[in-house]
Parts: structure tokens; sequence; C-alpha cells
């Protein structure tokens, strides 16, 4: 429709203007509700074309396009802006197309470009928390968006499975381990836990022991008076507030307290200096440490297999930082050699990036072993030499980690690689606890598992309430809640625009009222249910019908830009929020007709049709957000 506008304007241009026009003055906007129309043309840019006001232009302009344009049925001007009508006929072509195109919306498959989108990516000493479920279900989205804009994806992650604090669960499983009567320690096996479960417990027991022998290290080099007079006199301070609080009473404050006593000596401790030279003999790949390493990592990946199942998830590629790792460092060798990377007295290397605003920035330590960075530059690599089509990276990232990106991407360009160019960083806001930030060393987490479970009981529970189960088997029962609880977990994280930060609740995740998946899902089971009560004889083709069907279609057919959008912007929040406005104005649409009473069976096949192209979008739309749409609830 804008392009036939738009067409129209620039041919007929010396009529309305007298001279040729840029099409960049041609602007659209939608209509206002509270005015008659469907699109809107900005007058403004013409009023100095035409030495008029704007009124006067819009005019103009309104009675030549009702003049050389059967679908402008009428216009009216307020102010700068030019609300043209078009005719139900119109809408009924476009309905007619919509009908026919079982992939309405999706461009050509593999038509676009090849692009990798990274999410998960997570540590294998701790189990996935709900920060990593935003994580997953956004990448997962923006890889389907980005595939339905008929781009090429490779949805891949990268696994941390290396560096200190995978040592850290490894150190306290050996050394605080319980064994049985026949010398044998606990395995997620002989214990029933699941693995990732089970290694992320001995994470936090590493940083209990660590807090109690730094707490203690520091009481000791006090009573030494090993410390300078104003680190003495605030250690003095917190000891008194330490000795006078509760573990059990006050177990927050208490792990505060702690916190900040061992930060004076935790660097000091046995326990963190057999850490590290665990990390040491890992990458020196001695035996006994490689054995333990790996049997571990097993238990995690097991335990995380599991976990994306229920997810819905999925990866083409998957990439392990224990592979990247020597990648980034001979490429660090290299930056060294050309002289972009420097190194200090104490063997470690480091690339100096105040010229661009940043700081410096850590590559290599003193000892040899890798830091995050390391690996993120190895990674990049071997990417782009296993696709070299790519192109381009989009890393789903919290933004906690934009100043990471800003110098990776930077340090990959120092480097010489042009495709750094092509990485993206999508920044997204974490989600919180309502007490506050997560904190993995001190167990205080949301666990994935534990939180999808939950909303699968919550929509259990509400589904039982709700009643309308009859002839379901207790199997269809909890498939069904299945899929409401998973549904709402996923659309309640997708539906904010992901560089917010937002707060999770998972009661009103699976309510049926308010925008929310359980809402959109019943919309969608209504619709087949109607569609399986009342046949469609087939003919439809009729032009009587309200602006309340008007406003469906014409929602109905901005999807495709939708999704174009949401691909552009790299936010699944514009499908799942038009997805409910959609529904809305279904509903609205609705409850003003009696679509199996109708004795217009023209009008009634109409009704259906557009019923049926309504649940179409519905599911095509929640696909996209990785959310299953129920055919009865």
């Amino acid at each position: 429709m804008e392009n036939q506008i738009k067409k129209a304007l620039l041919e007929g241009a010396n009529d309305i203007f007298g001279i040729e026009i840029d099409e960049k003055l041609i602007q659209f906007q939608k209509t206002r509700k509270d005015f008659e129309g469907d699109i809107t043309l900005v007058t403004f840019p013409f009023v100095k074309i035409l030495k008029t006001s704007p009124e006067v232009a819009g005019e103009k302009i309104g009675v030549f396009l009702k003049e050389e344009i059967d679908f402008v049925e009428g216009f009216n001007v307020v102010k700068g802006f030019l609300n043209l009508v078009i005719s139900n006929d119109y809408w009924l072509e476009e309905l007619e197309k919509l009908n026919s195109d079982a992939s309405f919306g999706y461009k050509k498959p593999n038509s676009g470009n090849t692009y990798m989108v990274e999410y998960s990516s997570p540590n294998t000493n701790k189990p996935l928390h709900l920060g990593h479920l935003r994580n997953n279900f956004l990448g997962y989205s923006v890889a389907e968006i980005l595939k339905a804009n008929g781009h090429i994806v490779v949805k891949t992650q990268i696994v941390n499975d290396r560096g200190i604090h995978i040592c850290k669960s490894m150190l306290a499983w050996s050394k605080f381990a319980p064994e049985d009567a026949k010398g044998q320690k606990e395995t997620p096996q002989n214990t029933g836990v699941k693995g990732d479960h089970f290694v992320g417990k001995y994470y936090v027991e590493f940083e209990n022991q660590l807090m109690k022998e730094a707490v203690a290290l520091a009481k000791d080099k006090l009573a030494e008076n090993a410390f300078n007079e104003e680190d003495t006199e605030k250690l003095n301070k917190l000891f008194d507030l330490f000795n006078a609080t509760s573990r059990e009473e006050d177990k927050s404050k208490f792990m505060k307290l702690q916190s900040k006593i061992a930060e004076f000596t935790k660097a000091d401790t046995d326990l963190l200096r057999e850490a590290q030279d665990m990390l040491v003999k890992w990458e020196a790949k001695d035996p006994q440490t490689y054995l333990l390493w790996s049997t571990m990592n097993g238990w995690v990946y097991e335990g995380f297999a599991s976990t994306y199942d229920r997810m819905g998830v999925n990866f083409d590629k998957m990439y392990y930082e224990s592979d990247t790792y020597i990648i980034g460092k001979d490429l660090v060798l290299e930056g060294l050699t050309k002289g972009v990377f420097y190194k200090k007295e104490d063997g470690s290397v480091w690339i100096d990036l105040t010229d661009e605003g940043l700081d410096e920035k850590l590559l290599l330590r003193g000892d040899g072993t890798a830091v995050y960075m390391t690996q993120d530059l190895g990674t990049a690599f071997d990417r782009f030499r296993d696709y070299p089509d790519l192109n381009g990276i989009v890393y789903t990232v919290g933004n906690e980690q934009d100043y990471h990106f800003k110098v990776l991407f930077l340090v990959l360009k120092k480097l010489g690689y042009s495709w750094a160019e092509s990485c993206y960083h999508l920044s997204y806001g974490m989600v919180d606890l309502p007490e506050g930030k997560m904190k993995s060393r001190e167990g205080k987490v949301v666990d994935a598992d534990d939180l999808m479970q939950d909303v699968v009981n919550d929509a259990l529970e509400s589904t039982k309430e709700r009643g309308h189960l009859d002839g379901m088997t207790d199997k269809e029962i909890l498939d069904l809640a299945e899929i409401i609880g998973m549904g709402g977990l996923k659309y309640f994280l997708l539906k904010v625009d992901p560089q917010k930060r937002m707060k999770f609740d998972p009661k009103e995740s699976v309510d049926l009222n308010g925008n929310t998946a359980p809402f959109i899902q019943y919309a969608h089971a209504r619709i087949q249910s109607l569609l399986a009560k009342i046949e469609n004889t087939g003919e439809f083709n009729t032009a009587e019908f309200d602006s309340k069907a008007k406003e469906l279609i014409k929602l109905m057919t901005e999807y495709p830009e939708t999704i174009s959008e949401a691909g552009k912007n790299h936010s699944p929040a514009l499908i799942a929020n038009y997805t409910f406005e959609l529904v809305k104005t279904y509903n609205n649409f609705y409850q003003s007709v009696y679509i199996s009473q109708e004795e217009n069976e023209t009008l009634k096949n109409f009704y259906l049709v557009l019923s049926k192209n309504v649940a179409k979008i519905i599911k095509s739309a929640m696909i996209l957000l990785g959310v299953n749409v129920p055919d009865k609830m």
C-alpha cells in the first residue's frame, strides 16, 4: 500500500507540486486511533514546495490520491497529517493473499546472509539459573527471527569449561567430598543428584571454606599487628560486628561481613593458592588434573542436556574454551610480535587502549595462563575460520559485559581482522530476584530447573481450577501444564525489551489475563475450538465487514514488517507485543459478532477465514519465541 501511494506521488509530482520531488520527503505513519483513516501521510515536508499551509497541502494531495488510486476511498486532514481511508475491497484482497500463504510473514529460506548467534555459554562449575533462562530464550528467539527473515543461522554456544572457577569446584570436591565405607567419594551417580547441581554445590563449598580460612587468617594477622593502621581499624570494626551477628538469625548480614573481612586476606589463603596451582597444572596437561576435570565436566554436561531439552533450545555447533584458549594464546603472541601488545616485567601481556578512551587490558597472565579475553579472541578467530561465509556473529551476553565486548572487538581490529566489524554484542538487562542481585558463590540463585518446575506446577494448579479438562487423560493434562507453564516463562522473559533490566514474577507469567502467554494461548485454543465446531463452506468474498474486522486485517498485514523490525533490532519483544495486540484486537472483534449464529453464509465464512488466519499468525509468532500453543485449553 505504501509503495503504491509513494509511486503515485512520485509519478504525479509535477501535477501536484510543479516539480519532481525526493522520495525521502514521503513519510508515513500509523493513523491515530481518534481519527478516521488507515494510513497517514505527513504533509509538513511539502509546505515549502507548495508555499502553503500543511492543511492546504494535505487537502491537495488527498484529492490527487483519491482520484488516482482506486483503493483510496476518502481522506481527512488534521494539521500536518493527511489521514487516508482505504476501501474494504483492498483489505479483502489482502486477506485473500494472507489466506493463501502458509508461511505468511516469512521470507524465502536461505535467501539472506549467514549469521552465527551465540547464547547460553555457561560455566561448568554451576547449574543454569534465571539469568541463563533469559539468555537462552533471547538467543534462541533471535536466531529463529533471523531465519524467518531469510538468513542462514548457526546457533552456537561457548562452554566455559576451564579457568580458576572450574578449578575451585574440582579442588573442593577433591578435598571436602565425603567418602562411604569403601572409601568412595560421593558422585552424581551414587547420590542421585543432577550433575550440574552436584558440581555447583562444590563451587559454593569452596567459597565457604575460603571465607572461613580468610577470616581466620585475618584474625591471626590482626593479633600479629600485620596490617597498617587504617586496615587494622577497619578490620576491628568489622570483627566487632561479625562476632555480634548470628549466622542462623541473620545469615545475609553474616555473609556480607564475612566477605568484607575475607577481602583483606583471601589472596593469601592456602586454598586459593591450591586452586591457582591446579589451573597451572591443568594448562600443563597434568594427567591426574586433566582426568578430574574431564570427569566433573562430564557430570555437568549431562545435567545441562536435560535442562536445555526442557527449555526447548538447541545448538548447531559447540565451542569449548579448553580448545579456543590455545588459539587465543597464539593470537596474543602474534600481537606481541607485531607490537600491538606489550609485556610487563612479570611476564604478563597487555594492550594499551587509553588512546581509544579505554584502559590497559590484560591478555595473558605472568604465569602464562589465559584470561577470558584470551579465550574470546581465540573463539572468534576459530568461528570465522570454521564459517568463512559468516556475515556476522551475535553475542547474546548480559550488559555487565558491555566493556568486555568493546575491548574484544577493538583488539581483533588491531590484530588486523576486518571481520571484527561484523561482531555484535546483543546486550541485555539482568533478571533480578525480589531481594536483589544473584550471587552464585553464595548459592543465592534462582535455579533454572527449579524455576521451570515451579511455573509448570503453577500452570497445572490454575488449569485444574479453571476446569474445561473433561475427556483429557492425566498425561494430556500434564502436557498442557508444561505448554502453558513453559510458554508463560518464555514469553514473560521475552516481552520486555532486551536492553531493560527486569524482575520475574512466576505467578504473573501464567496468569490467563494481561500480556502473558496463557492469554495468547487461550485465544488460539478458542479459535481452534470455533473452527472445529463450524464448517467453512468456502466462499468468503465479501466487503460487508465492519471497522473492527478491518482493524484486525490491517494489524495482520503488519506481521511481515514486525518480523523484519524484530530481526533488525534483535528484539523478540517486538514479536511478543505485536501478538498481544493482535489477540486483544481479535477478542474485541470476536465479542462484537455472533459467528455461529450469522445467517449470511458468505459473511460467516469471512469470519471463519479471518479467525483461522489470526490463529495462523499467533502460532507462527509464538514459534519465533519458542512458545507452543495448544489446540485445547
